[in-house]
Formats: structure tokens, sequence, C-alpha cells
């Protein structure tokens, strides 16, 4: 039993976020039917999005709605706030959350008021002043972005279709991709494989025709696969026919063209940011304390250094690996390490409130693979290197493995088991991004141009 009623705030809906609140009802059952203990989880989005199927979502071999995991249903026991968290005042344990009606009511948000606090916030692209970018690019975090892109390059690719003048067909069928992490190669790699097959349905449109470029500034990609994998990924791209720039920036993309740092111009429509991202500005509205990069410093024991009833885990947290024979390193922000963190982090919530000692949390990193288009990837797994089938096989096989609920699994393992036996859908649902536009037409309006308010559309 606890050892008094407890409240506990969960901030962020994602890996961590959603683990630790499952975790949490699991293991509070009984005080959560009591009423002794409640959990109140705010997240931007009712859903978790399983990030390692965007790109697959993005190419259609996983329909949208099989990459989120709907919170209200799995998370039956706690109380889930969709919005944001604006500012955390630990010392007063009150936190501020803008909601979807505080807009509406014209107020600043609610308080929120805690005795256990977890900050699973996530993190956001990391973007750099450069000309054209915010008005041009697109990321890739979102399961909208990953729609949009999709039906952005078919869009591309019927323009090019049509259109009699060779500028506007060069640059719709330019696509340039920054970034040569896991976002940036695994989104190029099925978008890339997509567009090939769709071009058998366009009368004069050929792969050929198609300029896919990659531009990373470091002398590497996948540098988590290793570097032969690294060097191997880079091969099979441009034996693909994709232009793969080491050592390159992209210095403005104003005007609809592509400028890198070696010279190259590229007319474009399409620019796609996945260079890194940050910690989420939530934590700079905290009074906890942040390390040079901007992440909550942790123990690792994943609790926040030096501020009891303060918790964090996921990419939000500088959480020391143990396992590490260099000393001061800490665990790398990504799933394989998330996922495990979340339930150390959940337990150790639990343990606190029991008044039992906590757990340390150890894992020795296994390895990464990626996926580079449909029977194609990367791994290295326990030093093992894989490469082309195999290692696609086992990423497909681990990540349905890992995505929550029975439910998911069995969609997605269907949807694959169904592509197997026909042919890949190409349609491009463009006007799900305004859904009004055609009605507004009709009543006698001019449709908006702009982007919806909504920065994640409409869809």
């Amino acid at each position: 039993m606890v050892k008094e009623r407890a409240r506990i705030f969960v901030v962020g809906g994602g890996y961590v976020g959603m683990y630790t609140a499952l975790r949490l009802q699991r293991r509070l059952k009984r005080e959560l039917g009591r009423g002794e203990a409640e959990i109140t989880v705010v997240t931007p989005d009712p859903y978790m999005t399983y990030q390692p199927f965007l790109p697959e979502a993005a190419a259609g071999a996983i329909s949208p709605r099989h990459v989120v995991v709907p919170l209200r249903r799995v998370l039956d026991r706690c109380r889930v706030v969709i919005g944001e968290a604006t500012a955390v005042d630990h010392a007063a344990r009150t936190a501020t959350v803008r909601t979807p009606a505080t807009e509406e009511e014209g107020t600043e948000g609610i308080r929120i008021e805690y005795d256990e606090l977890v900050l699973a916030p996530g993190s956001v692209a990391r973007t750099l002043p450069i000309p054209g970018l915010a008005e041009h690019a697109i990321g890739f975090k979102t399961v909208e972005e990953a729609i949009g892109l999709r039906n952005h390059v078919l869009e591309q690719m019927d323009i090019a279709s049509s259109t009699r003048d060779p500028a506007v067909r060069d640059a719709a069928l330019t696509f340039v991709f920054v970034g040569g992490g896991y976002a940036g190669v695994e989104a190029l790699g099925e978008l890339e494989d997509m567009a090939r097959y769709a071009t058998r349905y366009y009368h004069n449109v050929r792969p050929e025709d198609m300029k896919w470029i990659l531009v990373e500034a470091s002398d590497r990609i996948l540098p988590e696969v290793g570097e032969e994998m690294g060097r191997y990924t880079v091969t099979e791209l441009r034996r693909r026919n994709i232009d793969v720039r080491l050592e390159t920036r992209l210095d403005s993309c104003a005007d609809r063209v592509a400028v890198l740092s070696d010279g190259s111009r590229f007319p474009t429509r399409t620019v796609v940011w996945t260079a890194g991202v940050k910690p989420h500005p939530v934590l700079a509205a905290t009074d906890l304390p942040l390390n040079e990069r901007g992440r909550l410093r942790c123990t690792a024991d994943l609790a926040v250094e030096g501020v009891p009833h303060a918790w964090a885990a996921g990419d939000a947290a500088a959480v020391p690996d143990v396992t590490a024979r260099e000393e001061g390193r800490e665990c790398a922000p990504n799933a394989q390490h998330a996922l495990r963190q979340a339930r150390v982090l959940g337990d150790n919530v639990v343990h606190s409130l029991r008044g039992e000692p906590l757990e340390t949390y150890a894992h020795k990193y296994a390895g990464s693979m990626a996926s580079l288009g449909l029977h194609k990837g990367v791994a290295q797994i326990y030093g093992r290197k894989l490469k082309g089938y195999p290692a696609w096989f086992m990423h497909r096989t681990y990540h349905l493995s890992r995505v929550p609920t029975f439910n998911r699994k069995a969609r997605v393992a269907a949807e694959w088991t169904l592509a197997g036996l026909f042919k890949r859908e190409i349609v491009s649902l463009g006007s799900l991004e305004h859904p009004r536009a055609e009605f507004e037409l009709a009543a006698g309006g001019k449709p908006s141009q702009d982007p919806p308010h909504n920065p994640k559309g409409s869809s």
C-alpha cells in the first residue's frame, strides 16, 4: 500500500509517457480502485505514435490508424487531458496546462496540482536559421507529416506528368532530404521505393526522371549501425540512383531552390528536414536542473538529480549509462532505451510511494537496424552485421513485437500479409489537408491557400 494518497502527473503521451502510465496503472490497480492514487496524463494528441512505422505508413505499407495507439483505450484507469504543459512549478507542485478549450475561453490555461511528477515530453525538431526552411520544408516526426509527405510526393508526380514546362517538371521530380539519421534514411528509402513503383502507372514519368538527394553534414550516415554498415547503406542508396552528399549542408531553400554548401543548386518543391531533434521547450519552463544540452539531469534510478518527487526518462532526460566503460556517458535518446526506462521509471515511482528501495536502470545497447525500402535493410545486433533481406525481416519482426497492444500487432501483421498478395496502393488524398476547400468554392467563397491553423493539418 502507498503511504499516503498520491496524485501522479505525467507530462507526455509518447513512448515514455504512455508506457510509464501503463506500468503505473497496473502496479497501482488496487490503490486506484480505492481512490488512494490518481494518474493524470497530459498530452497534445489523444494517441501515441509508434514512430519506427512512420516510413512504412508514408509508403502506404501500413494504414496510418494502425501506427497510433489510442491513449484513452489503453490508459483506461488514468485521466487523459489533451493539451500541453506550458510551465511547471515543482516547488509548489503545480503545472499550467493549455487545452483546446482555453483558447476558446480566453484563459491562459488550467492549473493542475500533483504530488509526483513524471516528465516525458519527448523532443521537437531541431531547426537552423536557414532561409526558406520554415516556409517550404516539412518534418518527419508525426503521422500527419508522414501522410502529408506521401500525398505530396504523389501530387508532384501528377504535376510532372501533366505539365509542359521542363522547369516545373524538374522541380516537381526533385526530392531533397536533409539528415542522414534513422528518420531521413528510412523515409527516403521507403518513399523512393514507393515512387519508383508508382511510375509504372504514369505514361511519361520514369524512375530515372526523378532526383532523390540525401544531404548529411557529417562524413557518414546511420552512425548507430556502425561504420561498415553505414558505408554499405551509402553504396546501396547510390546504386538506386540516389544522390548521397556527405559533409554537405543545406544553406538555403528560399524560392523553392535548395542551395547546398558545395555550391549545388536544385529547384525543388520538396525539402524534408530530419536533421536532429532537441529537448521539448517545456523543460526550460520548469524549475528543474538542466544540462548544457537542455535535458533534465537525472540519476541512474531515473529521478531528477537533487529534486524529490520528480522523475524523467527518454529524450527529455540525461540518464547516466551505468553499463558504459567511459565515465560520464549518458544513455542515447532512442526508442530502445525509452521503452526500458519507462518500465523502470513506473516501478520506481511505485517503490517511492511504498517506501521501498529504488531500481537502477542498466541496459547494454543491443544494436540498431534500419529499413531501406521493401526487402532492403541494414542491421548490427550484438556485433553481428546483417544487410539486405535478413536485416529488413529482422527490422519488421522486432518492431512488430514492440508495437503496443495485441490489437495493433494483429492489424499490422494482417496488412503486411495482404501487401504480399496484392499490389501497392498509390492513391494521393491531398484534400485531407484542406477538407473544406471544395465546399467553400461551391458556396461562393474563395478557398484559402494558407495552411490550416492547426499545424498538424485537418486530417
